[in-house]
């Protein structure tokens, strides 16, 4: 199975979407990343003063290393951002940071969809190393059972993939609307903005697909869904 021709099929759709949303992102990052705000804020600065706008005081803001490993988390209140976003003042650098600070206004508002993305973390975590190996296993062993165990598992992955993209959609939707409406930056510069964040948000789609037809490979090739093992 390690060398399934058809395996290749399923997931190259998938795959290919994947590559093109990252080089999408790392283009559209690089590009904006030597755009300087008219203001002059930094990523930092900008993910403050959205949050003040917003009235949150009890979030902190650091910097993290890794190169586009900005997040949020809701555990400890932090707004994690990359060195490279924390300190510039380009486009791209606020749009990323606001993107962020988004997650951190869902929060306090009680935002449903990043609940219930949080309380699956841990399910999905467990599909993610899991729930592969099981179904790869099953079609080892032309086990039917096995496999829809393991997708059982996988599922979960999916399922977190797909509560994830309101999420992230929103996020972007609040970040973009609350930097013009609160001077962050002007409404011509968003369009750059718009690039980096719109690119971002792809790159959770093409995730989603992807799961989706790695699960649907394995339950077809079992036999699950009118497929037959070879």
């Amino acid at each position: 199975m390690f060398f399934d021709p058809i395996y290749f099929v399923f997931i190259g759709p998938g795959l290919l979407l994947s590559l093109w949303a990252s080089f999408r992102v790392k283009s559209a990052f690089n590009k904006y990343s030597k755009v300087r705000s008219a203001r002059g804020l930094s990523g930092a600065e900008a993910a403050q003063e959205m949050l003040d706008y917003a009235g949150i005081t009890d979030v902190k803001i650091v910097p993290t290393h890794g190169m586009l490993s900005d997040h949020y988390n809701p555990i400890n209140k932090t707004l994690a951002l990359s060195e490279e976003v924390f300190r510039s003042n380009s486009i791209a650098a606020i749009g990323v940071a606001t993107h962020e600070a988004g997650h951190a206004i869902q929060h306090a508002r009680n935002y449903a969809p990043l609940w219930v993305r949080s309380a699956l973390v841990p399910t999905a975590n467990i599909g993610s190393s899991v729930g592969y190996i099981v179904m790869a296993l099953g079609l080892g062993f032309a086990s039917a059972n096995m496999v829809l165990f393991g997708a059982v598992l996988f599922s979960a992955v999916l399922l977190f993939q797909i509560v994830t993209l309101p999420v992230e959609f929103d996020a972007t939707s609040r970040a973009k609307i609350l930097v013009v409406e609160h001077g962050i930056i002007t409404a011509q510069e968003r369009e750059g903005m718009d690039r980096v964040l719109n690119a971002a948000a792809l790159t959770y789609v093409a995730a989603a697909i992807s799961t989706f037809l790695t699960l649907l490979y394995f339950l077809m090739r079992a036999g699950l869904l009118g497929g037959r093992r070879d």
